[in-house]
């Protein structure tokens, strides 16, 4: 399998989460001197909590995807280790974060290191369970992978559709893929979620079987190959 990856914007990115991240200890610590010595909670200090908090979700933000070992682009290239070199891995180098091209079509991947129970439910997702103080201090909430989903498809359709003549605009696939062991994915037999939902082991499973049934014939894959390096 290849890889092509943008290591320039994760070591720009995995600076900003260290430097956001020491910051906002910074400010916070400041915030706390400053009422202990006045015994006051005027402006300074809350302005100190909010600026704190704020500069703390983003640094987590950056921290979870550029900065903690091991990262998301890692551990999809460790899931799908074995493809044969007709598969493309692409890391923060096209109009989505991951996307995999190759025989078994094109795939748009999100991956998710949330814990707990994460159930798909009547058009939502919810996530229940996990550890508290990691949802607070370090972990992101699930959110609404739901949209996340549906706005990358539109942003890679769009540039398909306007690189590719329009009778070679393949079909896009999507999936979320876990990667915290804590994680338990419940989703009835009855629902129909936006994008695949597996567990980072059984990703390469998804991806082959996908191949079986909906392949993408190499000539595709070379002009898409193509458009992605050179735009």
């Amino acid at each position: 399998m290849n890889i092509i990856r943008n290591d320039k914007l994760i070591r720009r990115n995995a600076r900003i989460a260290s430097f956001t991240t020491i910051l906002s200890i910074a400010i916070l610590l400041a915030g706390t001197l400053y009422f202990f010595r006045f015994q006051s909670t005027g402006i300074p200090l809350f302005a100190a909590l909010i600026l704190g908090i704020l500069l703390s979700q983003i640094g987590m933000y950056y921290t979870n995807r550029f900065a903690r070992k091991p990262r998301p682009d890692e551990l999809l290239d460790q899931a799908l280790k074995g493809l044969d070199n007709k598969f493309t891995l692409y890391h923060y180098r096209t109009p989505v974060s991951h996307l995999l091209v190759g025989p078994s079509g094109v795939w748009i991947l999100e991956p998710k290191y949330q814990s707990g129970t994460i159930r798909y439910s009547n058009g939502r997702w919810r996530q229940k369970g996990g550890n508290l103080y990691l949802k607070i201090f370090a972990q992101e909430s699930l959110g609404r992978p739901d949209l996340e989903v549906l706005g990358d498809l539109d942003r890679m359709q769009k540039f398909l559709q306007k690189n590719l003549p329009d009778e070679t605009v393949p079909e896009l696939n999507s999936a979320l893929v876990f990667s915290n062991p804590k994680a338990i994915i419940d989703i009835p037999e009855e629902e129909n979620p936006p994008a695949e939902t597996v567990y980072t082991n059984k990703l390469k499973d998804l991806i082959r079987k996908s191949g079986k049934t909906k392949p993408l014939s190499t000539e595709k894959i070379h002009l898409i190959n193509e458009i992605l390096v050179n735009n």
